[in-house]
């Protein structure tokens, strides 16, 4: 899922996602790019493989809410085993606390949209549409965070727009339901993205920590609700089924570990072209799994929709070169 689902986003993203994690993680020096580029490429492919993992064991009958159970809980015992031990029980001390609750709702919304698009779409499509939700949060930056208004940001927004016109095209194939959980995904997102930055104050791994624990909490709270319809399909699952679900845990935590770590060694305005290679790997995972290839016309909207948001990039990236 470009999205934040558990830290800086695809959200966490994916200037788009990437202005947005810049916020909450900056780069100390930026001294290693090249550093930088190799984890936000392995970033995308970790999320690409949560993608596809999630897509896979709905297909084999997991429910959504049990998937995403699982997702959370795995993802946080392993934050919390790699991070606890190093910078100690800090770290899970938020400055904003009210904010890091109000991202952690919206993120585990977010994520139950995506996965319902994931069921119901190819997942090239599916993460392409996602790449609409930065641009939004861009286009209403001047209203909701008192950012200047900028024409460039809502000429990107409008021609990404028209590239998701060109995917959700009638006659594209694509299922109307699918496409419409796609939209509300990408509004969603693009309000995570807002969260983001108003959790700007806190550790990046604190952020991380407080949204995979806010979407177990909730989770865990709804399991007696949940088991009784879930449980008796859990029960006959084989072993790979289960380790395909587990591993959707693993997929999370190493994607936002690592795009934390990209981060801290290139410049958010360096890395924000980069974050758009996620639809390659999206693409490559829905092929061999599937069998499902975007057609010439998906292309073409997927490029446009990359390339508003690398140009909107680039030019703002010179504008503060210009300050």
């Amino acid at each position: 899922m470009p999205r934040p689902d558990a830290g800086p986003d695809r959200a966490s993203f994916s200037a788009p996602a990437g202005q947005a994690a810049a916020r909450i993680a900056p780069a100390y020096g930026a001294t290693r790019p090249l550093a930088g580029i190799v984890l936000l490429v392995l970033s995308a492919w970790a999320l690409s493989g949560l993608d596809a993992s999630g897509k896979w064991v709905m297909g084999a009958g997991v429910s959504l809410l049990m998937l995403c159970w699982v997702r959370y809980v795995v993802h946080l015992l392993l934050v919390l085993g790699l991070v606890l031990p190093a910078r100690g029980a800090k770290v899970l001390r938020s400055v904003r606390p009210r904010a890091q609750l109000l991202r952690g709702g919206i993120m585990l919304l977010a994520t139950f949209s995506f996965f319902n698009t994931l069921r119901l779409l190819p997942q090239a499509e599916a993460t392409a549409i996602n790449f609409l939700a930065p641009l939004i949060m861009l286009s209403l930056a001047p209203w909701l965070l008192k950012e200047p208004a900028r024409v460039a940001r809502w000429v990107a927004a409008g021609v990404g727009f028209l590239g998701v016109l060109i995917i959700i095209r009638p006659g594209g194939g694509l299922d109307p339901v699918g496409t419409v959980s796609g939209l509300i995904t990408a509004i969603l997102f693009a309000g995570q993205y807002i969260a983001t930055r108003r959790v700007a104050v806190d550790d990046p791994l604190t952020t991380l920590i407080w949204s995979g624990a806010i979407g177990s909490l909730c989770l865990t709270a709804a399991l007696p609700f949940i088991l009784p319809t879930a449980w008796p399909l859990m029960a006959v699952l084989d072993p790979w089924h289960w380790l395909v679900l587990v591993s959707t845990g693993f997929w999370g935590a190493a994607g936002h570990l690592l795009q934390i770590q990209a981060y801290h060694r290139a410049p958010a305005s360096m890395l924000a072209p980069f974050i758009y290679l996620q639809i390659i790997s999206a693409a490559t995972l829905g092929w061999l799994i599937w069998g499902q290839f975007p057609d010439a016309l998906t292309w073409l909207g997927i490029v446009i929709i990359s390339a508003s948001g690398v140009s909107l990039g680039v030019w703002e990236w010179h504008g503060r070169k210009r300050q």
